[in-house]
């Protein structure tokens, strides 16, 4: 499987602490500029990502995660376009990164550890979901990943699109549980 798993037992630990999402609602970025956690600790904050003569300046943007108590800060991802972020608690961090019209993928960040993301994307899912299910992957040309919500050490997220194999569209409600890595969607037309 491609997801990118985060390593260590402190995340586990951390994710198995998190038992619950908060209901705040996800923030587009980059115009939202920042999104600080629910405890005040840390913030989310959105920086142009610095480029040379030749590229796209103003298009890239980055996401970056500062610790209000002592001033540290590390770069989260470089997004082109849009990212919807919300937090999971104080301690996690949400990202749905829209790349181009035609995909999105899904990111869970820690806030309090520098590990890597969680990342599902479309290659992802093709290589976690049944058989049967790819086929919806490789026929759409419209693809999105959302994340949804983490509790209880499960990461939820949705799986739409539409394309030459569905026309009018599919979605699943998906899980990545993170103690044993299983990911699976419940397809739904």
């Amino acid at each position: 499987m491609r997801v990118k798993r985060i390593e260590g037992t402190v995340w586990v630990a951390l994710f198995a602490l998190c038992v619950q999402s908060w209901a705040a609602s996800f923030v587009l970025f980059p115009k939202a500029g920042r999104l600080v956690s629910p405890d005040g600790r840390f913030e989310v904050r959105d920086a142009d990502r610095l480029g040379g003569a030749r590229d796209l300046v103003g298009s890239f943007h980055s996401l970056w995660i500062v610790d209000q108590s002592n001033g540290s800060s590390r770069k989260l991802c470089d997004y082109m376009g849009v990212a919807a972020v919300e937090w999971a608690g104080s301690d996690f961090v949400l990202v749905t990164e829209y790349v181009g019209r035609k995909t999105s993928r899904a990111l869970v960040f820690s806030a309090v550890a520098n590990h890597d993301s969680l990342v599902i994307d479309v290659p992802a899912l093709q290589e976690a979901v049944p058989p049967e299910l790819r086929e919806i992957l490789r026929g759409n040309d419209h693809v999105f990943v959302e994340a949804s919500k983490l509790e209880g050490g499960t990461f939820y997220f949705q799986a739409w699109g539409y394309g030459l194999h569905d026309k009018n569209g599919f979605r699943w409600n998906c899980q990545y549980t993170l103690v044993d890595e299983r990911l699976t969607c419940d397809p739904r037309r």
